[in-house]
């Protein structure tokens, strides 16, 4: 019954990360939208790797029966290593350009451009 949960949340937290950084001129909820979307990815993958009554993927001494994938899980892990350097470097950009203008307002910056 509760099988399509987990797809219909990661549809759910996606719209929620695209709606944000769309709507919102605060280059920070920006990158918080970008942060929303890297999590339904991540639960996405995760939904993937599930297996109904699967064993965790540790060979050493597992019993018999079916694993959950182990690759979905490590690809989530190496994309939480990358979505964490990502903010890390957004933010410092958004860091830079609030001290050279003062502000962190998108759509002030797009007025500098022309």
């Amino acid at each position: 019954m509760f099988y399509n949960l987990p797809f219909i949340a990661v549809a759910v937290i996606a719209a929620l990360g695209i709606v944000t950084m769309l709507l919102r001129q605060n280059l920070i909820k920006m990158i918080m939208g970008l942060s929303l979307i890297e999590s339904a990815v991540n639960l996405f993958l995760v939904a993937l790797g599930y297996r109904e009554g699967g064993i965790a993927p540790i060979f050493t001494n597992a019993p018999a029966g079916e694993m959950v994938m182990p690759t979905v899980q490590a690809m989530t892990l190496t994309n939480i290593v990358i979505g964490i350097a990502t903010t890390a470097m957004l933010l410092s950009f958004v860091m830079v350009i609030y001290r050279k203008y003062g502000t962190a307002n998108a759509q002030y910056m797009r007025k500098l451009r022309g």
